[in-house]
């Protein structure tokens, strides 16, 4: 189940960094690239076992999810970007309501 959150924290994230402009700073490009080539780091595949680690990850995946949110927000004209975070905050606050409940289907 963790593992298809997560997907769908990346998926979400994929697809509003598919409306805005590319969000990754060009100094970071370079290091992300020598990062992929080196493959999955080996704690990707290593499946929370307890249900703190469970929400530990979970937490961290939705802030990420907010952060992505609001990079994509940022270059939009001010009542647009307003409307944007406005949003990506009720997700973000959304999900961490949902996030015990989602822990508790896991176990």
């Amino acid at each position: 189940m963790m593992q298809g959150i997560a997907l769908g924290v990346m998926l979400a994230c994929a697809a509003l960094a598919a409306q805005a402009q590319d969000t990754t700073p060009p100094q970071n490009v370079q290091l992300q690239q020598q990062e992929i080539a080196k493959g999955d780091p080996a704690r990707w595949h290593q499946e929370d076992t307890t249900k703190s680690a469970q929400m530990r990850t979970l937490r961290k995946e939705i802030g990420a999810a907010l952060a992505e949110a609001k990079l994509a927000c940022k270059p939009m004209p001010a009542p647009e970007r307003a409307a944007c975070l406005k949003e990506a905050q009720a997700t973000y606050q959304r999900d961490l309501a949902n996030a015990p409940l989602i822990v508790a289907e896991n176990h």
